[in-house]
C-alpha cells in the first residue's frame, strides 16, 4: 500500500504549524522564566538535539550516495550546523546567521514548504519539518527568549556568508547540473520564487528582498 503524498496546507500542514507555534511560546516562557544556569542547560540540550537529527538525516541521505541529493550545499544544511552552535556556545557569529537565516529563509520553508514525499508521520517529513523547525525555534529562543541582538556588523557577516554560499552553489549546480538552493531551477512545487521571474533575475530579486527585509530586522534593535 502506497503511502499518502503530502499536500501543502492540508492537515499534516496545518499540525506542523500549530506545533511550531505551541513550541516557539513554550521556548520564550522557558528562557525568561528559568534562572541562567538552566536557561543556558536548556539550550544546549536543544544544540544536541539539533546536530543529532541532522547528523541522522546527513547519514540517510549518503546511503546510497548521490550527486543531486548527498552533497550538504543546502542553505537549510548550514542552518542547521549553525543553529546547534549557537544554541550550545551561545557565540554571536553563529547567533547573527541563525536569526536572519531562520526567521526569514526557514519561515519561508515553512510557509511554502518543498517537500515532495509521503505525509506524516513518514521519515521524509518528519525529517524536513525537525530541521526547520529547529533553526526558528534556535532563532526565536536565543532572541526573545535569552535576549541575544543582532546588529550592523552582524547584518554584514550575514550578507557576505550568504552571498558566498549563494556563489559557490551557482558554480556547483552549473558543473555539476544538480538545484541546491534552487539556483539552477525553480523548484517543482509552487513557491515565491514563481512571483520573482525566471532565471537568474528571481536570483538578484530574492538576493535583493532577502537582504532588504535583513536590515529591517535589525533596524529595531539597534535604532536606539
Amino acid at each position: 500500500m502506497l503511502a499518502r503524498q503530502f499536500e501543502p496546507y492540508g492537515p499534516s500542514y496545518w499540525g506542523a504549524l500549530a506545533v511550531f507555534a505551541v513550541g516557539a511560546v513554550l521556548l520564550v516562557w522557558a528562557g525568561r522564566g528559568l534562572a541562567p544556569a538552566r536557561a543556558r542547560r536548556l539550550s544546549r540540550v536543544l544544540g544536541a538535539l539539533t546536530a543529532a537529527i541532522y547528523a541522522a538525516i546527513l547519514v540517510y541521505n549518503v546511503l546510497p550516495p548521490t550527486l543531486a541529493s548527498s552533497v550538504p550545499l543546502q542553505l537549510t544544511d548550514l542552518a542547521t550546523v549553525v543553529a546547534a552552535v549557537a544554541l550550545w556556545t551561545q557565540r554571536q557569529w553563529a547567533y547573527t546567521l541563525t536569526y536572519y537565516w531562520g526567521l526569514v529563509l526557514s519561515v519561508q520553508a515553512l510557509i511554502t514548504p518543498v517537500l515532495r514525499g509521503p505525509d506524516f508521520p513518514h521519515y521524509q517529513f518528519l525529517a524536513f519539518y525537525a530541521i526547520h523547525l529547529l533553526v526558528v525555534w534556535a532563532a526565536i529562543f536565543l532572541t526573545w527568549g535569552r535576549g541575544m541582538r543582532p546588529d550592523w556588523r552582524g547584518y554584514r557577516f550575514a550578507v557576505a556568508v550568504t552571498a558566498g554560499w549563494a556563489t559557490c552553489t551557482v558554480v556547483f549546480n552549473k558543473v555539476a547540473d544538480t538545484n541546491y538552493g534552487f539556483t539552477h531551477h525553480k523548484p517543482a512545487t509552487a513557491s515565491l520564487l514563481d512571483l520573482l521571474g525566471p532565471w537568474p533575475v528571481y536570483i538578484v530579486v530574492t538576493a535583493a528582498l532577502v537582504f532588504a527585509v535583513w536590515a529591517l530586522m535589525t533596524w529595531p534593535w539597534v535604532r536606539r
